[in-house]
């Protein structure tokens, strides 16, 4: 005798869609953070704001290379990475900025709003986009879920019905409604 099998074998739902939504979530909580902490220091600036001359030591020179200029506080020479630049910055250009009084490593170039060009507008975009993304996977997964569940109720069903027989070994079922026969009144 042989088993009873699906017409369709069953499927689950692909990996691809858990780690979807896993990756889209690690980088929309990443780019929130990203965002706050450049939020965060340009508040910090814009509380109690120092002015210095800062000097440009490192002009982009590609994809993986910053910006970096240097500037003197309190007798150190700190620097800053990838700040805002004008167009026709220099090597040895002079630039002025902004930085916290309680903390000389938030900097930002003089009439810029926040201290980096990436951050709260890269978090403006990428996060909705990865919160959509997440959504999509989310539902992606409970859709399928939810289709092979009825999936596997149908096919339950269709094994009580056709197994009736197979459990009662052709037999009727010597079971009794409570009363006997007389209940149907």
């Amino acid at each position: 005798m042989r088993a009873a099998t699906p017409d369709r074998p069953r499927t689950r739902t692909g990996r691809g869609w858990y780690v979807g939504a896993v990756l889209s979530a690690v980088v929309a909580v990443a780019m929130c953070l990203l965002g706050w902490r450049q939020a965060d220091q340009a508040d910090r600036i814009d509380a109690h704001p120092v002015r210095v001359e800062g000097t440009v030591t490192q002009l982009p020179g590609g994809s993986g290379s910053y910006s970096q200029v240097a500037y003197p506080v309190d007798g150190r020479r700190l620097t800053a990475a990838d700040l805002w630049l004008p167009s026709g910055a220099q090597v040895g250009d002079p630039i002025c900025l902004e930085h916290a009084a309680d903390d000389a490593g938030a900097v930002r170039v003089c009439g810029k709003t926040y201290p980096q060009p990436v951050g709260v507008g890269l978090a403006q975009t990428s996060v909705p986009a990865a919160v959509l993304l997440c959504a999509l996977c989310l539902w992606r997964i409970r859709a399928t879920r939810a289709g092979a569940q009825r999936e596997r109720a149908a096919f339950t069903v269709a094994f009580a019905a056709e197994g009736m027989p197979a459990l009662t070994h052709g037999k009727r079922s010597r079971r009794r409604r409570k009363g006997g026969r007389r209940a149907l009144r």
